[in-house]
């Protein structure tokens, strides 16, 4: 037992599991790639005021749940609790937008962290891919987005899952629906708590999850009486565009997610197989982020799915992905000079593109082959001193049993024959 342990609420990735992780990354990204999306990366950690300007003072993440830390220099910075501020810093900072090319279309990887209760679904440190298309304002990037995510999440196998969909108007409009579910809100019976952010942004308490906050809200007004007709046209097309795509959506006119730079649409993907922690991705569009963080005005729209809750979600419909395998074929000397013969062989596969791997460390036959055995390799090559007097080496299939002696010289392109 290691004196250390990973931290509270994270999680290590270790083989074979892992193997999982980066086929839901790969499937996320692919379509992705293959709609125009250049890969971006930035520093695990950022100005805090970056996201206190881009996520919001008064959510929950900026209030209670960002790590942050202060230099040798005396910097305020913060561990990326999302990655669209990130993104956007980036995008601004390199001038993309200023490349004659818009929307900016980027997609991402990697490791967030939030400091939260750890439970199944929720933890301190999580992944997510990402997208975002920049400085464009345009339904059909909203629609676009959604599709992709849905095509991804298909492609992995996943069908229980369901996606929900709401406006939440934008600059024109959003203000008299502020006033007036403040008006309705400052009567209920709300914690202290609960009350300062009544003041500060409205729509976050109708995220609240508490079933005697929900109560209360049966009869709150509804955002979508008080959309604009530009709003309402906008949202419309979206949900046209979805529709005639063959994208099942629910209308959700309580979704309201929990950063404050969403305008317009917004959505979230759900699997009811996970309890409590349904969500395993969502976005919305975010016109004004740009100007909040000190850029021009670049109406942009966005998405990030957690690679943990999709895993879970995967889990949870039983489904087993078909992932590579990581070995085809393992290579077992006995002796000296067919460890030399036998890693050359394994050398030239790998560069053939076969998985190849290697009985290490000098163990006998047996010990060798439960190895062979553990890797799940399809054959396993076996030589001895005889065998290489001979100019051969012995392939066994180990599917069938099967085994017969092949020239040393001809093994790698009887295996790339072999295994196609």
């Amino acid at each position: 037992m290691s004196t250390f342990q990973a931290p509270k609420g994270t999680y290590d990735l270790t083989p074979p599991d892992s193997a999982k992780y980066l086929a839901v990354r790969e499937a996320i990204a692919a379509p992705l790639r293959d709609s125009g999306y250049g890969y971006i990366e930035t520093p695990g950690f950022e100005d805090v005021e970056l996201f206190a300007r881009g996520v919001g003072e008064s959510t929950d993440i900026v209030t209670k749940e960002m790590y942050t830390l202060t230099t040798k220099g005396g910097a305020e910075l913060a561990l990326r609790p999302e990655g669209t501020a990130s993104v956007l810093r980036a995008a601004l900072e390199a001038n993309l937008h200023k490349a004659g090319n818009l929307p900016v279309k980027l997609w991402y990887s990697g490791s967030y962290y939030r400091y939260e209760r750890p439970q199944k679904g929720r933890y301190r440190h999580f992944s997510q891919v990402g997208a975002e298309a920049i400085g464009t304002e345009d339904p059909v990037l909203d629609a676009e987005l959604i599709i992709l995510a849905d095509q991804a999440y298909r492609s992995l196998g996943l069908r229980q899952f369901r996606i929900l969909l709401n406006s939440l108007g934008d600059k024109e409009c959003r203000p008299v629906y502020r006033e007036a579910l403040q008006t309705f809100l400052r009567d209920l019976d709300l914690d202290d708590e609960t009350r300062r952010r009544i003041e500060i942004n409205p729509l976050r308490v109708l995220d609240d999850k508490r079933a005697d906050v929900q109560k209360q809200l049966t009869d709150a007004p509804k955002l979508r009486d008080y959309l604009c007709d530009a709003c309402q046209a906008y949202h419309e097309e979206v949900r046209a565009l979805l529709t005639a795509a063959g994208v099942v959506y629910e209308d959700d006119e309580k979704l309201v997610r929990g950063l404050d730079y969403y305008t317009r649409t917004t959505f979230e993907f759900v699997h009811d197989g996970l309890g409590s922690q349904s969500a395993v991705g969502g976005g919305g569009r975010y016109d004004g982020l740009s100007e909040m963080i000190g850029g021009p005005a670049l109406p942009s729209v966005g998405w990030a799915l957690g690679v943990d809750r999709t895993v879970l979600a995967l889990e949870a419909e039983g489904v087993e992905l078909d992932l590579p395998v990581t070995t085809s074929v393992y290579a077992v000397p006995l002796g000296e000079e067919a460890r030399r013969a036998l890693f050359a062989v394994v050398t030239e596969l790998r560069r053939a593109g076969i998985a190849a791997d290697f009985a290490f460390g000098g163990r006998g036959l047996k010990g060798a082959m439960k190895s062979a055995n553990r890797s799940g390799a399809r054959y396993t090559l076996v030589a001895g001193e005889r065998d290489l007097a001979e100019g051969v080496v012995q392939l066994k299939d180990m599917e069938s049993g099967e085994q017969n002696a092949v020239p040393l010289a001809e093994a790698v392109a009887e295996l790339t024959k072999r295994l196609g």
